[in-house]
């Protein structure tokens, strides 16, 4: 083959990596709770531009089914989503009844942050104690899948072995986001959420079963124990 063709191919796969990258960056920042100082964001557009830009980068199809108008609706009153999220996420009798910790979908809670620590550190990644984050929560998890889309895409742009990034973005996808998303998408949609809510929960099932289905085909079945 000319080794035009393969820097080509190279710097294809490296492009494709960062704009997955970005797009896991912008999904792990549209689940922050929506406070005064996110709720603009929404209501001006920029967080609804940011994913459409993301979406088309990886692949224009999947900017075609999405409700724009539904990520830039924050409520009427400053605190409708914030209420909304407290009451979907945060709070319940037993518990909230749209849980944003993948450890609360099939039980074994404890085994399944043990295993998403083990990816963490394998990494060299450690959970910030000052913020208290949770290894199973839905922004950890799509932080690590950020984090690995981008050292893929470093190591392809370097021209270095990009296969323990690739092959540790499908094993955690199928384990952990990929998962549970889809029971999470099912119990939201039971519990009349906001428009905002929804369409984000239902546009990352879209990106996870789509980025998982690749990671499939690139690397064949993922490994589980």
């Amino acid at each position: 083959m000319d080794e035009s063709v393969i820097r080509t191919e190279e710097g294809s796969e490296a492009r494709s990596a960062a704009a997955r990258s970005r797009a896991y960056a912008v999904f792990a920042r549209a689940f922050d709770y929506p406070d005064n100082q996110f709720l603009p964001a929404i209501r001006d557009g920029v967080v609804s531009a940011a994913l459409r830009q993301a979406l088309e980068d990886v692949d224009p199809g999947l900017a075609e089914d999405v409700d724009w108008l539904a990520l830039e609706n924050a409520g009427t009153d400053d605190d409708d989503l914030a209420v909304e999220y407290t009451r979907l996420f945060d709070v319940g009798a037993s518990g909230p009844p749209c849980p944003l910790y993948g450890g609360l979908y099939g039980g074994a809670r404890m085994k399944n942050m043990e295993e998403a620590v083990r990816f963490y550190n394998h990494f060299g990644l450690k959970l910030s104690e000052a913020e208290q984050e949770l290894p199973d929560h839905l922004t950890t998890e799509l932080e690590f899948m950020h984090f690995l889309a981008f050292e893929e895409a470093s190591a392809l742009t370097q021209g270095t072995d990009a296969s323990a990034f690739q092959r540790a973005q499908r094993d955690f996808v199928s384990r952990h986001p990929g998962r549970w998303v889809p029971a999470l998408r099912k119990r939201l949609e039971q519990r009349d959420p906001p428009p905002f809510f929804r369409e984000v929960v239902r546009q990352l099932e879209r990106f996870l079963m789509r980025d998982g289905g690749r990671l499939f085909e690139q690397l064949g079945a993922p490994q589980h124990s």
